[in-house]
């Protein structure tokens, strides 16, 4: 069996996207440039972060991943001193993020960080529910902050309050200002994001650790059942569905819901009647916040809001209402998970042979518990909310260049980076300022047309699961907790390296225990939320990743299978919120699985074999 991946500098261009490096940063790149840092480079494993993005980067849209380059980096390696992990690397390849943790192999840096970690971790441990109090206060001003900013096209004559009100500062000032202004916001966002989340996995990791030392081996499956049941926020907006489902048959108003309508045509018809009034109040009071969810991972411009595309919640709350009227439960089973969950705690704490042994365990749990629904409230709050009422004011910079001719359509924008924005933005004031022709209407429509055509090409290309070298033992616990990478994974993805390059193939693949039991049934392979509506009732879901925004398409499938990610992944979090059969870091599910195939997923082992080719 091979013992590394390619090298990530040999990785080759793709024909016709040479000179791609100047659409991303130029820190991204690999590069022999240096010695030192090409070593290091090739020294790495390397994986492609599917589970943020399935899709490769237009540049703007990289600004996210810059984001949390930064912030989770920080708050390990400055801020909290994570005893075993520092930060993350990033960098791309043909337009695909690919990311190596930073590891600390020396024990005695280890010990060194411990003191550090424990007094600054255990101060949010000891305070959590008070500090995450004032953790959503600081991100709904920021949000607040968000919605109030407005772009608007520079006037041809200054307003006369320029003069006589002594404002003393331009439009074309207060453009270039408001456009640094939303950018920091983002930032500043993913630094709210990062505040948090790492500690909520350490508090996971060492209470996973905890159970390991007095049950060794146990199945993380079984872990994770104990810390199921939570009553997270991301939970929310299908909850709110379902309600807007109910209320609809009990209002008699179902049946013009159903009608082959879109949402604009379905709401007219509503308007029409009493009760379809009442409903449709009760819609606004669901839409914000709770209609701030992606449909897709939240990542790219392009995933849309439900409150963008009213469509997709129409679609959705049809769905329920078939399904409640055949009788179905929609609903969580959330009392049923939390049963379960304190039966197998006591259980295993009833096994438990010393009273230390007892405390560490009764300990551990308990911080693991409290901290845990903030793993996906964040979600909602950063990925959904703040993501999509800021693609929204993006939109509105996008207006003002697309009006003095830099980009012939509105969405090109995103084929700029948010430094040459700026540039552009800057290029537009100064000729506005003086009065002459500006550059960028005859430079920006030629290079974003080459880089459209690069994009594509990109599209077509499918990024290997990893570049590198392998450790010998995979325990950096970031890379374990989210993405699913363990040793055995890395096993599994070099054999299937090497089976496609001598055409040989398994019928069976490796990934991480996502949500324990086993199901057997006909798989459907689905890439975006347009084709959800294709999942039949009794099927297994194939995904690069999920989104919560799917969670509506939850009540008709057995079982989950995805690309990427690890038990603490959004989709493993969610897919035991629904007691689903889930099997998440596969590595290549999407593309080894065809939709028709019969297939078996264990929860408890993370193995997914083929019964029948379709």
């Amino acid at each position: 069996m091979a013992s590394k991946f390619m090298d990530p500098h040999d990785v080759e261009t793709i024909p016709g996207t040479e000179g791609w490096e100047r659409m991303y940063p130029y820190h991204y790149q690999f590069s022999r440039e240096d010695p030192l840092r090409a070593e290091h480079e090739s020294s790495q494993l390397w994986y492609y972060d599917g589970l943020h993005y399935p899709e490769p980067h237009p540049p703007f849209d990289l600004l996210w991943d810059e984001a949390w380059f930064l912030a989770l980096s920080q708050n390990n390696t400055r801020t909290f001193l994570v005893p075993p992990a520092k930060g993350i690397e990033h960098r791309i390849v043909n337009g695909y993020v690919f990311i190596t943790p930073i590891g600390i192999a020396d024990p005695k840096e280890i010990e060194a960080r411990v003191p550090v970690f424990m007094k600054r971790a255990g101060y949010y441990y000891d305070n959590w529910d008070t500090l995450y109090v004032e953790w959503e206060a600081r991100m709904k001003g920021l949000l607040n902050e968000l919605e109030a900013v407005s772009f608007r096209p520079l006037p041809e004559i200054e307003d006369e309050s320029m003069v006589f009100e002594k404002r003393g500062t331009s439009s074309g000032y207060h453009l270039m200002n408001q456009y640094d202004h939303l950018i920091g916001m983002g930032f500043k966002c993913w630094q709210y994001h990062f505040e948090m989340l790492n500690l909520c996995y350490a508090a996971f990791l060492t209470f996973t650790n905890t159970v390991d030392q007095i049950f060794p081996n146990t199945p993380m499956g079984t872990v994770t059942k104990m810390v199921s049941g939570i009553d997270a926020m991301i939970m929310r907006p299908n909850a709110e569905l379902i309600k807007l489902a109910k209320l609809a048959i009990e209002n008699d108003v179902d049946q013009v819901i159903l009608k082959p309508l879109n949402a604009a045509g379905c709401m007219k018809e509503l308007e029409k009647t009493t009760p379809g009034k009442y409903w449709l109040s009760e819609l606004e009071k669901a839409r914000y916040p709770w209609f701030h969810i992606s449909t897709g991972t939240g990542w790219y411009h392009h995933d849309a809001s439900w409150n963008d595309n009213l469509d997709i919640p129409f679609d959705a709350i049809r769905m329920h209402i078939k399904a409640l009227k055949a009788g179905k439960v929609i609903d969580r089973p959330t009392e049923r998970l939390v049963e379960e969950r304190d039966k197998l705690v006591e259980e295993y704490r009833g096994l438990i042979q010393t009273e230390e042994d007892r405390e560490a365990f009764d300990q551990t749990l308990s911080i693991a518990r409290r901290v845990f629904p903030y793993a996906e409230n964040h979600i909602f709050y950063v990925e959904n909310w703040f993501h999509s009422v800021f693609w929204n004011k993006m939109r509105q910079v996008a207006d003002i260049l697309h009006g003095v001719g830099f980009i012939e359509d509105k969405e090109d924008i995103w084929y700029l980076k948010r430094g040459e924005i700026r540039e552009a933005l800057w290029d537009h004031v100064t000729s506005w300022a003086t009065g002459i022709r500006p550059r960028g209407s005859s430079y920006w429509p030629r290079e974003i047309a080459w880089r459209k055509g690069v994009m594509e090409k990109f599209k077509q290309w499918t990024p290997p699961p990893a570049l590198g070298v392998p450790p010998e033992v995979v325990t950096e616990p970031f890379s374990i907790m989210l993405w699913g990478i363990t040793t055995d994974v890395l096993k599994k993805w070099l054999q299937g390296v090497e089976a496609a390059a001598g055409g040989g193939e398994t019928d069976e693949l490796l990934g991480a225990p996502g949500s324990s039991g086993v199901v057997e049934g006909p798989a459907r392979v689905i890439r975006s939320v347009e084709v959800l509506a294709e999942l039949q009732e009794g099927e297994i879901l194939v995904a690069t990743t999920t989104s919560p925004s799917w969670a509506p398409a939850f009540t008709k499938i057995k079982g989950a299978v995805t690309d990427v990610g690890g038990s603490m992944c959004h989709a493993a979090i969610i897919c035991r919120e629904y007691a689903l059969p889930t099997v998440v870091g596969t590595g290549r599910a999407t593309s080894f699985i065809k939709t028709g195939d019969l297939i078996r997923i264990d929860g408890d082992s993370g193995v997914v074999k083929i019964l029948k080719r379709a």
